[in-house]
């Protein structure tokens, strides 16, 4: 069991420094292009500036620590390394290869795009430390050059990616296949709960299910693709009306992105009906008074409740969607971000593909 503590997003801390507004000038993005992307692994950090989960791993013997993203919606391991000069990485821990007796050198290059830029290293193995798990000669990045500078603000060091290997670059092996492979966690599975508001409690839990969370039963969701946790949704609602994925359509269970990621031809809707402006602001005194939106999967409704995705912060409400353009050829695509898996306990199973979901009372 691995302990998620909430922190600031890089949001947040972007406009107490006055540098929002710039950045998202000179950045513009879409996040539909971590999703679709060719040769070259896809993994946009903007992603990451509403996130606020972060755990601890360590590396090398003795461990190095660093904090991660624990993300679903990735592949890839990498941290920055002190072969890294950019500023993003000098106020972050650095692996040290130099200090690990455990760690192998390779000649192989790591190389993720990212809307702005690129990150580039290269691959390592050395022994990975999650909570109690030790995973020995697991493939890493070392991080030698990071985007902008504004990611020296980025709360946390690295990534873990928890997706499968067919999307992660360079062929990697992700840190749970060899936790499978070297029978280091008792179910090839993996769970999430992340608390609601201030709260503590937060975790990723490997090779086990805790009961404690699933006492309203648990659903599960065959998977349509073996790449990102991806599921086939039959419809979303709001009221009792359909309002988008009318014929079905695709959806990705992702606790990387910290919102509900929605086709913007959808997006429009949804603010029309919770009366919320084009750049989602609602008035904090009518947010109570929203309906919840109902995502229909599998035959089972799954709410979520205006709590859940109205977004309070110094005294502005905003609701919890962000749009993105999914190309036409892929059909409609929907990602369930933390505002919809802080309602649900989920499991991700790798022994038989399925994504299971139990409400949180």
């Amino acid at each position: 069991r691995v302990p998620l503590r909430k922190g600031k997003s890089l949001r947040q801390t972007l406009r107490e420094h006055g540098l929002l507004e710039k950045y998202l000038k000179q950045h513009p993005f879409d996040l539909a292009a971590k999703y679709f992307h060719s040769r070259i692994a896809a993994e946009p950090l903007q992603n990451y500036l509403d996130n606020e989960y972060f755990g601890t791993i360590s590396i090398g013997t003795p461990p190095q620590e660093f904090t991660v993203v624990f993300d679903t919606g990735s592949s890839n391991l990498w941290v920055p390394s002190v072969y890294c000069s950019s500023p993003a990485c000098s106020n972050h821990n650095r692996f040290n290869p130099a200090e690990s007796s455990t760690f192998i050198s390779t000649n192989e290059s790591l190389y993720i795009a990212y809307g702005t830029g690129s990150m580039s290293g290269v691959l390592g193995y050395d022994t990975v430390t999650v909570t109690s798990i030790e995973v020995i000669n697991q493939i890493f990045g070392l991080a030698e050059t990071e985007p902008g500078a504004f990611f020296y603000y980025t709360p946390f060091d690295g990534i873990l990616g928890l997706a499968f290997p067919s999307i992660a670059s360079s062929g990697a092996t992700p840190v749970f296949d060899n936790m499978m492979m070297q029978n280091l966690v008792a179910k090839d599975l993996f769970s999430v709960y992340l608390s609601k508001d201030g709260q503590s409690g937060s975790f990723v839990l490997f090779g086990a299910i805790d009961p404690l969370y699933t006492t309203t039963g648990i659903t599960w969701i065959p998977l349509s693709a073996e790449t990102y946790w991806q599921i086939r949704m039959d419809s979303v609602s709001i009221g009792g009306e359909g309002i988008a994925c009318a014929f079905g359509c695709q959806a990705i269970v992702d606790t990387g992105t910290s919102l509900l990621a929605v086709p913007n031809r959808a997006l429009g809707a949804i603010l029309s009906i919770l009366g919320a402006n084009s750049n989602g602001e609602i008035s904090c005194r009518a947010a109570s008074r929203l309906p919840s939106i109902v995502f229909h999967i599998n035959g089972k409704a799954f709410p979520v409740p205006p709590n859940a995705y109205v977004l309070q912060s110094n005294g502005y409400c905003t609701v919890g969607f962000q749009g993105m353009n999914v190309p036409t050829e892929s059909g409609e695509l929907w990602i369930l971000g933390d505002v919809f898996i802080r309602e649900y306990y989920v499991i991700f199973n790798r022994a038989t593909n399925m994504v299971g979901l139990s409400r949180l009372p």
